[in-house]
């Protein structure tokens, strides 16, 4: 059964697109219903280091709102591309929508277009009509029929696969992120029976958690992967105040050179961007691009 993302959104995920985010929103706009993009920012016309001069007027972000869940598309360069170590569950609900099965069949055939099909559409033991599928822009979609008698749950959860050097990992890690965030917990978790492919038995087949009142799900692959976590997609805390800043950043920094704006690196390879939750106002602030990019850990008075 599917729930309405709440109003207030503490972590956001952010994709990583190769100068395509508004052409990509578009996609999704046309793609998916209760679906909208809003250009939030535009890169300075001056100013811009050598490697972002190119992109000079064009859009920084374009917000997403999918089914009342906020997605960020960053429109940069090549450096970075999604994979699927991180993707999107879809929750089809019988209860949200009376032609679940239908919409669902929908979905499959746009964002199959062009892309790659992971998981052949059709029934499974754990649903009767379930597929996994790469967009043309290299974001994964997991898309399942769901039980309305189940508990509620978003259309939109983001997804972890922990695999390559964080293949079984993924207990350890959200029982960490749990720890450090606020209305954060487990839901339901499977474990794999026996040993299946990297993973072994007892290891996690799937599950669902909280963080900051908000779904995931996560599972360590069955699978040996050539792919792990990247920058191509992250998640995006937005924290209140500078202490709050500096606890987050703290707690899941791990890798110094990957520290950048905000951006950091934890010890599962898994990409954050801490951030004020007054960011937009911030960045409005005169020459307020080039302070940022001076920083590594975002330092509010420095704005």
């Amino acid at each position: 059964m599917s729930e309405t993302q709440t109003a207030t959104q503490t972590i956001t995920p952010n994709i990583w697109s190769d100068g395509a985010a508004e052409e990509q929103a578009e996609f999704y706009a046309a793609t998916f219903r209760d679906c909208s993009f809003e250009i939030t920012g535009r890169y300075p016309e001056e100013g811009l280091p050598d490697f972002q001069k190119a992109m000079a007027g064009k859009p920084v972000t374009v917000d997403v709102s999918l089914a009342g869940t906020a997605l960020t598309i960053i429109n940069a360069g090549p450096e970075f591309t999604p994979n699927p170590s991180i993707n999107f569950m879809l929750n089809f609900d019988p209860v949200l929508y009376s032609d679940a099965a239908d919409y669902l069949e929908q979905v499959h055939t746009a964002l199959s277009a062009d892309g790659f099909v992971m998981m052949e559409l059709g029934e499974y033991p754990f649903s009767p009509k379930y597929a996994w599928v790469q967009d043309r822009y290299g974001v994964s979609w997991q898309l399942i029929l769901t039980n309305p008698e189940g508990g509620k749950r978003p259309f939109v959860l983001p997804s972890l696969m922990f695999c390559g050097p964080a293949q079984n990992k993924a207990r350890e890690a959200v029982d960490s992120y749990i720890a450090l965030l606020p209305d954060s917990g487990w839901g339901t978790v499977a474990e794999y029976p026996e040993q299946t492919g990297p993973a072994p038995k007892g290891a996690i087949m799937f599950s669902e958690f909280r963080l900051a009142g908000q779904w995931f799900t996560a599972m360590d692959s069955g699978v040996e992967q050539p792919f792990s976590f990247t920058e191509g997609m992250s998640l995006m805390v937005a924290a209140h105040g500078q202490e709050e800043i500096d606890r987050l950043f703290a707690a899941l920094s791990t890798v110094p050179e990957a520290e950048q704006c905000g951006w950091c690196k934890d010890s599962y390879g898994l990409s954050w961007q801490v951030v004020p939750d007054n960011m937009g106002e911030l960045m409005q602030r005169p020459g307020a691009h080039e302070h940022m990019m001076g920083m590594g850990k975002l330092i509010i008075d420095d704005f």
